[in-house]
């Protein structure tokens, strides 16, 4: 669940998009160019990171320049030769990695929503302005401009996110489960799902694509979600007293 190429085990899933996987060097090299080339802007990440390393905005220049920029914080866009930053990322492979390929989504500007999970069930949100992988204002990237918003904190029953707690709850979690072979058990007693606002759909509504997620160091968290945290494991214990099978 943890590691990027859940990204591309699930791209099938609603919370799904473009999504491409390589494994390997000599593919990343003869594919991804046709991609960039045909697809416009993308955006590609490392298998195992955080803050925002190895997360990189690629956009094509001409047949044989690019302009990155990495999501990690104080970062600047950068031109050189495709090859040359091609090269810079083959590190990335090493110790069984890969890395994923998505498109770039225009609405980043409009914020990430961290929708905060427990066992199956959504316990909080937190919607937060972004900076990550959007150049930096004239100021620089150290500038009070550059830095993200404060993420502010929902308990489960905010309106905003309706729609997408019923999609987590009754479609997308099950749906992830099933695909990657994990039972109710085994979800993290806190986990969370970070979404990005998708292209509206033909009635104007919200769709979200899945960014990443977190089932490790998920802290910290809205007010409501350690009691959600507490019922969990509640449960789960009471229910491995009594033989009982855990859903």
């Amino acid at each position: 669940m943890g590691v990027k190429e859940v990204l591309h085990r699930t791209k099938r899933l609603g919370w799904g998009t473009d999504t491409y996987l390589y494994r390997a060097a000599d593919v990343f090299h003869e594919e991804f160019p046709r991609r960039l080339r045909s697809d416009g802007p993308r955006v590609l990440k490392q298998n195992r990171g955080n803050d925002g390393q190895g997360v990189w905005k690629v956009e094509r220049i001409d047949a044989h320049a690019v302009c990155v920029l990495q999501a990690q914080r104080g970062s600047v866009p950068e031109q050189l030769a495709l090859a040359e930053f091609m090269r810079r990322c083959e590190p990335y492979f090493a110790h069984d990695g890969c890395i994923v390929d998505q498109p770039f989504q225009p609405r980043l500007p409009d914020g990430m929503i961290r929708c905060y999970m427990s066992g199956s069930k959504v316990v909080g949100f937190g919607h937060q302005l972004i900076k990550a992988l959007i150049p930096p204002p004239p100021a620089g990237p150290d500038s009070p401009e550059a830095q993200p918003g404060p993420r502010i904190m929902h308990g489960p029953e905010a309106s905003p996110f309706q729609a997408l707690r019923r999609l987590m709850e009754d479609e997308w979690t099950p749906q992830m489960m099933e695909t990657l072979g994990i039972d109710e058990p085994s979800l993290p007693v806190i986990w969370d799902a970070d979404f990005l606002y998708g292209a509206r759909d033909a009635d104007g509504a919200d769709t979200y694509v899945l960014c990443e997620i977190n089932a490790s160091s998920c802290f910290g968290i809205p007010d409501e979600t350690p009691a959600a945290i507490a019922r969990t494991v509640k449960y789960r214990l009471e229910s491995i007293r009594r033989g009982d099978p855990i859903r």
